[in-house]
């Protein structure tokens, strides 16, 4: 069985450009960066990893619309190999992440966080209830069926027609 599945989580490295396919798809190819770090024989280490990204269609329209260069984001696809010649007739190849879905991930501070541009006004709540006269819910004067004091009668039985006993559960 083979499966192509990437999922990466990291920041974007520099402004995202739009562009067309000639069949009018809208297409972007961006970076993003993720740090992997751990310690070695007492020493902090870090590494930062790029991966290329492509997006077409929806996808790259509201990537453009709503990322630019350092925010995080979430991105999920495949990988494709693209392979060309450069000018001086090597070979070349490069992994690329194609995106078939992104999320917003939240940044580290609030003033990165991605602002709504058409949201609602916010919610009125309502004004809150007036507080019942004193005495009126005294639960004596409700009529309420006592409580059994067994557990297993909480349930409609004696406890013997299931396989464990009421109290291993609760």
């Amino acid at each position: 069985m083979n499966y192509n599945f990437c999922l990466q989580i990291g920041h974007i490295t520099r402004d995202i450009q739009l562009s067309y396919l000639p069949n009018q798809t809208p297409v972007i190819e961006f970076g993003i960066a993720n740090n992997r770090k751990w310690t070695q024989d007492g020493q902090k280490r870090e590494d930062a990893m790029f991966i290329g990204c492509r997006a077409y269609g929806k996808t790259a329209e509201n990537i453009h619309k709503y990322f630019t260069k350092g925010k995080p984001i979430l991105v999920e696809g495949r990988l494709q190999l693209d392979q060309w010649t450069d000018k001086q007739g090597q070979k070349r190849s490069k992994h690329r992440l194609v995106v078939n879905r992104f999320e917003f991930v939240p940044s580290q501070t609030p003033q990165d966080a991605p602002q709504a541009t058409n949201a609602p006004p916010p919610v009125a709540q309502p004004p809150p209830m007036p507080e019942p006269p004193v005495g009126s819910h005294d639960p004596a004067k409700l009529n309420y069926p006592a409580e059994p004091n067994d557990p297993n009668q909480l349930y409609g039985g004696t406890g013997d027609d299931i396989p464990f006993e009421v109290n291993d559960v609760l």
